[in-house]
């Protein structure tokens, strides 16, 4: 299959104008122009997307994509409101609704251009989904407790988790990892653990860190909302024993227990970092995930992403929980993200092709895929989306990626392809699933959490 389109964004190399994009076998096998690859290919099937841009699906770094169903259930709160909400919410679903949610997430991140996604889980319905989708995905099992006596079961319920959800996806495109529960819901003991079974299960990890400045205090300074003021509260079943102020940051704390001991990490948010956490989260080569959106929505602060990328940090851009962004829309969180991070540092320019690289061979290189996508490049996986400039502000443009980062959304998808495979052409998925029947289920759910 020969796809053209009047621009093609390789990312790792020069955006040029009448390309075509040759697709076999799950495969890019050749990029140039249009006019070149019809002669190398004259019996090819050609599918030409006309005023549009061809590049590589977008590789959204952080989801929970079960949560999908709750958007505007929880409405223009700040983050620790937010949170105690959801976790209530939470409460009315069960495993049907859980995997019904998934699957609207995973749709939307199809339709958005999104072929792949790094989502941390407790019930597992988002492996479950992008297995049923053909989604590209990195998925993480959450562990937690606060309790030390509880750890060792809550790890092997975890591990048995794992192994299960393994059996039943397709390794090529999804790999599972585990992840730490947020820091002020996880014993310290649990990180190192989690890197242990990393190490032994070659396994990815990733976790919440320093996202905002109450959980910054609960673990400097044992002062917050999560700290001794809910003490005699329960979460689950485990009654929270009290918090002793640690007077160092969350990257260091999580540094001290041993959380960066694996191969393959990932650090989420990092929102509240001063230099020499940033320095730490470099020596031990940790990815960092950047949420613009939600961190701006609940109130969280604004990560310094011009010194990740100045430090070398391999970083990419997450949309986050559809509960507080309310979509799965990498394009909008590109564009969002730049004007922010343009509004508060002043003199450190972000341009547009920085923020489509970390949206694409970025987040790849974050969960060390670099080396099957993120750019269109000749042996990688055919993950491709085309991006509709017809009704760009800026077309006719001389510089496509800047047309696509600060004019596009994800309404303006034509296609989306993983694997060769197209699973979305414009209002209509490809994909194994009842998309009316699923959002029925949603209507009703939805229904069922605003009682």
């Amino acid at each position: 299959m020969l796809l053209c389109a009047q621009y093609i964004l390789p990312i790792t190399s020069e955006p040029f104008q009448g390309g075509a994009v040759l697709v076999r076998d799950g495969l890019i096998r050749d990029v140039g122009t249009v006019d070149m690859l019809k002669l190398r290919y004259p019996d090819e099937e050609i599918v030409d997307y006309g005023l549009a841009a061809l590049m590589p699906g977008l590789v959204d770094l952080h989801t929970h994509l079960e949560n999908s169903v709750m958007r505007g259930i929880v409405h223009d709160v700040p983050y620790t409101t937010w949170i105690t909400s959801i976790l209530e919410k939470s409460a009315k679903m069960d495993v049907g609704d859980w995997y019904d949610s998934a699957i609207l997430g995973g749709l939307e991140a199809l339709s958005s251009g999104i072929t792949c996604v790094a989502d941390i889980t407790t019930t597992g319905a988002a492996c479950t989904a992008t297995q049923k989708l053909g989604m590209r995905s990195v998925i993480y099992r959450e562990v937690g407790a606060m309790d030390k006596r509880r750890v060792d079961y809550a790890m092997r319920v975890a591990e048995n988790d794992i192994m299960h959800w393994r059996e039943e996806v397709d390794s090529s495109r999804i790999t599972i990892g585990m992840a730490p529960a947020a820091m002020y819901a996880c014993h310290p003991s649990v990180f190192g653990k989690v890197s242990e079974f990393a190490r032994r299960e070659n396994a990815p990890v990733a976790m919440h860190m320093a996202g905002n400045r109450e959980e910054f205090n609960f673990i400097k300074y044992g002062s917050s909302p999560f700290s001794v003021h809910t003490m005699d509260q329960k979460r689950g079943y485990v009654e929270i024993p009290p918090w002793l102020p640690t007077g160092t940051t969350p990257v260091r704390y999580a540094l001290n227990w041993g959380a960066f001991e694996s191969d393959n990490v990932l650090a989420i948010h990092c929102v509240q970092v001063d230099d020499e956490d940033v320095k730490k989260l470099k020596e031990y080569d940790v990815a960092v995930a950047v949420c613009p959106r939600c961190n701006a929505q609940l109130g969280m602060g604004v990560a310094p992403l011009t010194e990740f990328l100045r430090a070398g940090l391999r970083t990419g851009i997450g949309t986050d929980s559809p509960a507080a962004t309310d979509s799965t829309d990498l394009l909008a969180e590109m564009r969002i993200g730049m004007l922010v991070q343009r509004a508060v540092n002043v003199g450190q320019f972000l341009d547009s092709a920085t923020m489509l690289e970390m949206a694409t061979i970025g987040g790849a290189r974050a969960l060390k895929l670099d080396d099957k996508i993120g750019s269109l490049d000749i042996g990688k996986r055919a993950d491709i989306v085309a991006v509709d400039l017809s009704g760009s502000h800026q077309t006719p443009t001389t510089d496509p990626v800047s047309a696509v980062v600060n004019t596009c959304s994800g309404a303006d998808v034509l296609m989306t392809m993983v694997d060769g495979v197209k699973l979305y052409e414009k209002s209509r998925w490809h994909v194994d699933v009842e998309v009316a029947k699923n959002i029925a289920r949603v209507i009703e759910i939805r229904g069922k959490l605003r009682m």
